[in-house]
């Protein structure tokens, strides 16, 4: 007997789209895919297949109000959910059909694994990967501020802190590295090695996953854990370049820890934080020792640079 399944249809507002991603894996809904055009990266659908026997109206409710709580923080209101409901289908194929090309910057693109380089394209570098099986696909307005970030740091040492020197040949330390999209784009644009961490299993099996699509598993290495395993990783020799694109309470639960993976000389980008956490989260970092300033913002979000003082 073939199965049904519910599928699940929510316009995603920017601020909310980590934690509903986050959410649904908690759950162990894991057929899920945002849904945007490239063109216009703020108009996003969250997508996602639920098995109808193990979700009766009641645990569809239940769902609804655990989804709608992730946007009190933030003094929003959850768009409405809709529910359809149809027969099984090749999920692979289904799923897959969400992703296109997502051009990024000037020079990078993220392309699924399953696609071809598609020619007006060809000048860029690609960032080949697997939506969706950790977060952190690009779509989000944070992972889209590092990557320009990163980008214009490899342009050369005017792009950062009289301190920067360049990417080419650093080390990176990725904090929180989820899918490994922001390590890889590092790697793409010169850096020589990436060392990152994460506390998800699933995000350390993604990152190794997805360097091993763009074949730079060999000057990546991951681990499970956090700051201090990252520390482990450099062994004493604290990396030129920090990527921390985690929520403002976590980065700054982390910071003091911050100068055992960065050196003296070398610059951090931190995002997943909004524009309204930065003035508490600058005290923090000056406390200390680091300066810091807001580099970029995209809606409610902001990006911020640091180095030390």
């Amino acid at each position: 007997m073939a199965l049904s399944w519910w599928r699940l249809e929510l316009a995603v507002l920017p601020e909310l789209e980590e934690s509903l991603l986050w959410k649904l894996q908690e759950l162990g809904i894991g057929r899920v895919a945002i849904q945007h055009r490239p063109e216009r990266p703020e108009q996003r659908q969250l997508l996602a297949w639920l098995p109808a026997s193990e979700w009766p109206e009641g645990e569809r409710q239940t769902l609804e109000a655990a989804l709608a709580r992730l946007a009190d923080p933030f003094g929003l209101t959850l768009p409405p959910l809709h529910w359809q409901q149809q027969d099984e289908e090749d999920w692979s194929l289904s799923w897959k059909q969400h992703w296109q090309p997502d051009p990024v910057g000037q020079r990078l693109l993220i392309l699924p694994a399953w696609l071809d380089l598609p020619p007006e394209h060809g000048h860029r570098l690609v960032i080949r990967m697997d939506p969706g099986s950790a977060f952190g696909t690009g779509s989000h307005p944070t992972t889209r501020l590092c990557l320009e970030a990163i980008e214009a740091l490899a342009a050369g040492p005017d792009a950062g802190p009289a301190s920067w020197r360049g990417l080419e040949g650093c080390t990176v330390a990725d904090l929180g590295c989820g899918s490994g999209i922001l390590g890889i784009a590092a790697l793409l644009q010169g850096a020589g090695r990436v060392v990152a961490a994460d506390t998800d299993a699933l995000a350390v099996r993604a990152t190794r996953e997805n360097a091993a699509v763009g074949g730079c598993q060999d000057r990546l290495q991951v681990v499970q854990g956090s700051v201090e395993a990252l520390a482990e990783l450099l062994d004493g020799r604290p990396a030129d370049l920090l990527l921390c694109n985690i929520l403002a309470p976590v980065i700054e639960a982390l910071c003091p820890a911050f100068s055992a993976v960065l050196a003296p000389g070398g610059v951090g980008l931190l995002s997943g934080l909004l524009v309204d956490q930065v003035p508490r989260l600058e005290a923090v970092l000056a406390a200390e020792g680091w300066r810091s300033e807001l580099a970029s913002r995209q809606s409610a979000w902001g990006l911020l640079r640091i180095w030390k003082a």
